[in-house]
């Protein structure tokens, strides 16, 4: 094999770790803990399915593209829930660690471009940033509202916390926030969050 496909072959298998990454969120109908893999998907067909909702015009498949590698890193990182607060103040240094080390083993100018994703999601600056961001607040809100709030009864999350996490949808689309503040709200009355 040639080095090019040999390091793109070497990145596609490290990849497939993801798979073994579990998060907090469980899948629909109360089903076990979702995988980053199953999450990255549900992220890209939503945001291609909602795409019409992006507050601005989007290249589509970057956002697909960022919906599917965003959690590569946590192979390193682990994921870290959402309202972890102690986690999240090291979540960035170590899934910068991560992102060198992953990234790195692909051909250079991949790597680069990868990198360039990568740290564009995190800004979340640019129209496809703020809406890859709004695909990965509204699919475990859409989960925690399908299994009538348990993970958010579990972790003792309040609605605050949650309309904190929201903002960051808002920015990539006002409707879909509108649909998650409903969501919120419902969730709220039920007593499945703290007010």
């Amino acid at each position: 094999m040639d080095e090019r496909i040999d390091k793109q072959l070497a990145f596609s298998l490290e990849i497939d770790k993801v798979k073994n990454i579990f998060r907090q969120t469980h899948l629909s109908n109360n089903g076990r803990n979702k995988n980053d893999a199953e999450h990255s998907w549900h992220l890209a067909v939503m945001a291609y399915l909602l795409k019409e909702y992006a507050n601005e015009k989007v290249d589509i498949a970057k956002v697909m593209l960022m919906c599917l590698i965003h959690d590569v890193v946590e192979i390193d990182a682990g994921d870290t829930y959402a309202y972890d607060t102690e986690g999240l103040k090291t979540q960035k240094a170590r899934e910068d660690i991560a992102k060198e080390r992953i990234f790195s083993m692909l051909p250079e100018e991949q790597a680069r471009e990868f990198v360039e994703i990568f740290d564009e999601f995190e800004a979340c600056e640019t129209p496809e940033s703020k809406f890859a961001h709004a695909m990965d607040n509204i699919q475990p809100l859409i989960l925690n509202d399908s299994n009538n709030g348990g993970d958010w009864r579990e972790h003792n999350v309040t609605a605050e916390q949650v309309y904190g996490r929201q903002r960051k949808t808002k920015l990539g689309s006002e409707r879909l926030f509108e649909v998650t503040d409903e969501i919120i709200k419902k969730n709220i009355k039920k007593g499945n969050l703290k007010e």
